[in-house]
């Protein structure tokens, strides 16, 4: 019997009418000056002004930064920070999706810590908690409002960093369904399968566990039964709620279990081409969990049936065929040529995914050629895989 660990952040709000709630407790906690992290069409949409006009009635006043962009940078992390040093914040709220919590777990961080977000990148590098965040999210896929894990856009190397480290963790996480009703369908469509690739990912990972099983289990069937809704029908109250479950089921799992290949491998595209993630990693799941056939059948197996027993379109299908079919029921692209990704970057692109610490627990380990024979197999139109996979180095249960 080994030791596990389960970590979560301090408190979570969730459901409909979630923010007034999180809004109310805030003045017991004696903050006077916050900073609102989000991108330019949450500020233009008004939902930005509605968060400063709800911390004004608690006693808090506000600063905007609205120049979060949709894969966040280094750049954007320093412009976050002036805006922070000149307001004197002791709060930061992010506002919005995966994006602006990224980068506003980066702000938070090096306020306290300094130095460049560059050293903090990979595995719990920073020796201080970052300066306190509420996180307000506002799409239903990504989880970042409650994980451990940041993302950020290295411009000048093309790479995003994977920072994974405890301290970035906010304190508190509102996922209000009410704010996710506005979404459009394709970023519905894009966060669902994000949420979903969390999910598989966890459930194969080494790192997994009964607790990590239980959410990712949950959230597979929500997602699999709920997003072809919300894409459908997006003022499907239902829906939306249960997505915005969905997602965090799955993060909860992954902010134990970590990721895989997939993640580790759409990080690489996002980066160098400014792609959106939640796509990268729909094109990319059904051709990597191929590949963990290898060692993780029965898993996946129970990963297909799952989806086939929350929705009649995926019935009787394998895993990869379900994932595929999923996929293009929301609209997903159907191959990274689609994309504009080109073969000739696929050498780097591989060599960079290797070295991000989200595939150290695939469970199936392999090396450059391997990396860059998953990304051919995405590289064309989407078909159930077929044939051999790329031979693994080192294979793990």
């Amino acid at each position: 019997m080994t030791v596990s660990e389960f970590f979560m952040p301090a408190h979570n709000i969730l459901g409909p009418g979630a923010l007034d709630q999180a809004m109310a407790q805030l003045p017991r906690l004696g903050f006077k000056q916050a900073l609102i992290v989000t991108d330019a069409m949450l500020a233009k949409l008004g939902l930005a002004d509605t968060v400063a006009a709800k911390l004004a009635e608690q006693g808090i006043e506000s600063a905007l930064f609205d120049g979060v962009h949709p894969n966040p940078t280094v750049a954007d992390v320093n412009a976050g920070l002036e805006k922070l040093h000149a307001c004197k914040a002791d709060l930061v709220i992010s506002l919005g999706g995966g994006s602006s919590h990224d980068c506003a777990k980066g702000i938070a961080l090096v306020a306290v810590n300094g130095g460049e977000i560059a050293d903090y990148e990979g595995l719990d590098k920073s020796p201080k908690p970052q300066l306190p965040l509420l996180a307000i999210n506002t799409t239903a896929g990504t989880a970042s409002e409650m994980t451990r894990f940041t993302i950020i856009t290295d411009q000048e190397r093309h790479v995003k960093m994977a920072i994974v480290d405890r301290h970035v963790t906010p304190f508190l996480s509102v996922n209000d369904s009410d704010l996710m009703e506005g979404m459009p369908a394709s970023l519905t469509a894009a966060t669902g399968m994000d949420a979903l690739t969390h999910a598989v990912e966890a459930y194969v990972s080494t790192a997994a566990t009964p607790l990590t099983d239980a959410s990712a289990v949950k959230a597979i069937s929500l997602i699999g039964e709920y997003l072809p809704v919300a894409v459908r029908e997006p003022g499907n109250k239902q829906a939306r709620e249960m997505m915005a479950y969905a997602q965090f089921l799955a993060g909860m799992a992954f902010n134990n279990a970590s990721l895989g290949y997939v993640h580790a491998m759409a990080h690489q595209l996002g980066g160098f081409y400014n792609l959106p993630h939640g796509v990268c990693n729909a094109l990319l799941l059904p051709h990597v969990e191929a590949f963990n056939m290898q060692v993780a059948a029965g898993r996946l197996g129970e990963v297909g049936a799952l989806l086939g027993a929350a929705n009649a379109d995926l019935a009787g299908l394998d895993v990869i065929s379900a994932i595929m079919k999923l996929a293009d029921i929301v609209g997903i692209p159907r191959s990274l040529r689609e994309l504009g990704v080109k073969r000739e970057d696929f050498t780097t692109l591989a060599q960079n995914a290797l070295k991000d610490v989200c595939g150290f627990t695939n469970p199936v380990q392999t090396d450059l050629a391997g990396i860059i024979g998953i990304f051919e197999a995405a590289f064309d139109e989407r078909v159930a895989p077929a044939g051999d996979a790329p031979a693994p180095v080192e294979a793990t249960a």
